[in-house]
């Protein structure tokens, strides 16, 4: 797997929690070995949301830019 802001190699990692459980909580996520890029169930999860939230504003604000740009041409 390819890391998604430097396109380097990303490998398995077991990762720990100290600041938001009481107890430490051990998951298992991917790290980059090159910037160190973090990706783990939860943050792949929320990456998703924001896409899915996000994904219809940004097209229909890319079309009314396309139609825009359409009408000063004409």
């Amino acid at each position: 797997m390819n890391c998604s802001r430097c396109h380097g190699l990303m490998v398995e990692d077991d990762l720990i929690d100290l600041r938001e459980s009481y107890l430490p909580m051990w998951t298992h996520g991917l790290r980059c070995v090159s910037c160190g890029n973090v990706v783990d169930p939860v943050i792949a999860r929320n990456r998703r949301r924001q896409r899915a939230t996000v994904g219809p504003v940004l097209e229909t604000t890319a079309q009314v830019r396309t139609v825009s740009r359409h009408a000063k041409a004409a």
